[in-house]
């Protein structure tokens, strides 16, 4: 069965983050549309990535404490019709990577004027793993906490509220200040 492993780093942009990810050797940048359809973790993404998209289905669930994550390509009309169904929306521009026995995603949640309203930095561990590397150079000045695993309040459905993002991002910043 498909487990997913991952470890999330909420990140400070400094608006120069992405320039740096964008031009670092080995870092490959795919821009993100997706949507989720109902409240139990079915989604919908468009990944455009070297002119070429990619339309994926998503069941994701957690069962016995991991996260059980199964996707599927399916056509471009698939995925218009499903579009019609959607509840939450985001965009948001990756940029990954593999290191060794991890692979990292760094996702820019992405305002309609394409502004950044979040950063989000992901580590995908190998199953059974329970300590996340630590991030890579790149990432390291930038890190502003090492999300509580599995803390409902750093998925992407609920980072696609930008109010939500954007007062977790304060409460964070807060509590890095009073550390």
């Amino acid at each position: 069965m498909p487990i997913e492993n991952e470890r999330k780093f909420v990140l400070q942009d400094d608006g120069a983050l992405e320039r740096r990810l964008a031009a670092a050797a080995g870092v490959v940048r795919s821009f993100l549309r997706q949507a989720y359809l109902d409240a139990s973790g079915v989604r919908i993404r468009a990944i455009d990535q070297g002119g070429r998209t990619r339309h994926v289905f998503t069941y994701k669930r957690p069962v016995d404490d991991q996260m059980v994550e199964i996707e599927n390509e399916i056509a471009p009309i698939d995925f218009e019709r499903l579009w019609t169904l959607r509840r939450e929306t985001l965009q948001k521009v990756r940029y990954s990577w593999r290191d060794g026995r991890f692979h990292w995603d760094v996702d820019f949640f992405k305002a309609d004027d394409s502004r950044t309203y979040f950063a989000l930095a992901e580590v995908e561990m190998p199953e059974g793993d329970t300590v996340p590397p630590p991030p890579p150079a790149i990432l390291a000045p930038h890190v502003l906490l090492l999300a509580p695993r599995n803390d409902p309040r750093f998925t992407s459905k609920r980072l696609a509220d930008r109010g939500h993002a954007e007062r977790l991002l304060a409460e964070v910043r807060a509590k890095g200040e009073a550390a």
